[in-house]
């Protein structure tokens, strides 16, 4: 297959992954690749064109969805039997560089990760379900029909610090705020329960807590997270029984909570028999420190999901039991809404198994890094916290702008972006920030423009200031 490649490869012009994607498909046309040559691993093409894994995998997905290529999971990438005609709307279907219909506006709201390849490995997955046993699209779960998919959530879940997890342990929510309701429920025994949160945090765990009829009370951070000392005022004053926290990526702030902060938070949530929620939902790399459940396995309760590292169509998440709490959790769970549906649950099944997946989700990552240092360099002047491995920026707005009269004007010139306002409880004090969040549907050139236009925002701030 080598001699397809044309030597200038490395230099070409444009998206290196439309240049491969183009090759391939040239080849195929021409005959040059037969049908049923199998084509080599990502990796392996990557290193002998001298680009990285992502480009490729995202040539072979494009290929795929065109019928061009045929993945075949466990056996690698082939040109297809049959080939399909290329739409000629192929391109502008593109998820993850699609230009929007108005090329002014876009949204900073959420966090939207790049299609790397899993569009087409979810896609596959589909098939699989519908080809299972007509029995599992027929029948209610059962809890032994979950036990395989159990098994592959805790295989995944074992490259992260959060202490031994057995498949007992493991509830598959609708994503991981379902997730946090689905723990709270196993936590409150009393009429009106008091939660814990940062000062600026998730407004998930507000919602969740007032669902449930729970008192929520903030707790005040500095730029390690939670104060220790904050923690024991509000214990003292309120009797809370839970905190809810997010130590490793803090939403909205991008905070990491060190591991010398977390032991004392622990400390004095045994002394005080509290319990420990932690949202593990944003973090795109490696947890750079071990999580409350590994520290404390006998409080802490865990939640995370596929959102932000493959997908957040399908709203898979996953909730982790302490030590003793696996049979309310399950029970809670079950009364809730039965568990997933099998073919959802089978099709989280297909994914997180697929030999692929480490490569497309080291492929999602390093894309949505390309786009934090876009961000970084033109906004990187003023007052940001950032990480290559957190889909959103946190900016401390200059003198002369409240966040409000910014978050107006931004969406005036086609951006909307989140004010600090959102994270804060309805009687807190916000800073003047705004968290600005990743879009990686849109490309990087209009991705830049945006950020450009909130710069030239915040280089003339207005005359008076609004209130």
């Amino acid at each position: 297959m080598g001699t397809i490649w044309p030597h200038s490869l490395g230099e070409a012009k444009g998206p290196k992954y439309k240049k491969v994607a183009d090759t391939i498909r040239s080849a195929i046309e021409t005959g040059n690749l037969k049908i049923g040559t199998k084509l080599p691993p990502v990796r392996e093409l990557a290193y002998q064109l001298n680009i990285t894994p992502g480009t490729v995998a995202r040539a072979y997905s494009i290929l795929t969805d065109e019928g061009a290529l045929e993945a075949e999971v466990g056996r690698g990438t082939f040109v297809a039997e049959k080939q399909t005609p290329v739409p000629d709307d192929v391109w502008s279907r593109e998820l993850h560089m699609q230009e929007m219909r108005d090329p002014g506006h876009v949204s900073l709201f959420s966090p939207r990760i790049a299609d790397m390849g899993q569009v087409a490995a979810v896609r596959e997955a589909l098939h699989k379900v519908a080809e299972c046993d007509a029995r599992s699209l027929l029948n209610y779960p059962t809890r032994d029909a979950y036990l395989p998919v159990r098994r592959a959530v805790a295989d995944w879940l074992s490259k992260s610090p959060i202490g031994k997890v057995s498949e007992d342990e493991i509830v598959l929510t609708h994503g991981g705020q379902n997730g946090i309701m689905v723990v709270l429920q196993a936590i409150f025994s009393t009429p009106q329960p008091v939660i814990m949160v940062e000062d600026l945090s998730y407004a998930g765990f507000r919602r969740a807590a007032e669902l449930l009829r729970a008192q929520v009370v903030e707790v005040a951070m500095d730029e390690h997270g939670i104060r220790p000392d904050a923690m024991e005022l509000a214990l003292r004053k309120t009797g809370a029984t839970v905190l809810c926290t997010s130590p490793e990526v803090h939403n909205p702030t991008g905070i990491f909570t060190p591991l010398e902060r977390r032991k004392q938070i622990v400390s004095i949530a045994r002394r005080h028999g509290v319990q420990i929620v932690e949202d593990d939902c944003y973090r795109l790399g490696d947890a750079r420190a071990p999580s409350y459940r590994a520290l404390a396995p006998e409080l802490a309760w865990h939640v995370t999901s596929i959102s932000k590292t493959l997908t957040p169509a399908l709203r898979v998440g996953f909730a982790i039991a302490p030590e003793g709490g696996a049979t309310h959790l399950r029970r809670i769970a079950e009364y809730g809404y039965f568990g997933l549906a099998q073919p959802l649950a089978e099709l989280t099944r297909h994914l997180l198994t697929d030999p692929r997946l480490p490569d497309l989700i080291a492929a999602v990552r390093a894309e949505m890094a390309r786009y934090v240092r876009v961000a970084v360099n033109a906004l990187g002047g003023f007052d940001l916290t950032w990480n290559p491995d957190v889909p959103f920026v946190w900016l401390r707005l200059p003198s002369g702008w409240r966040s409000a009269a910014f978050t107006r004007a931004a969406e005036a010139n086609g951006v909307q972006i989140r004010s600090a306002d959102e994270f804060a409880l309805r009687n807190g004090r916000a800073p003047n920030a705004v968290r600005i969040a990743i879009n990686a549907h849109v490309s990087l050139k209009q991705f830049e423009e945006a950020m450009l236009r909130l710069r030239a925002l915040l280089d003339n701030p207005p005359e008076q200031i609004s209130v």
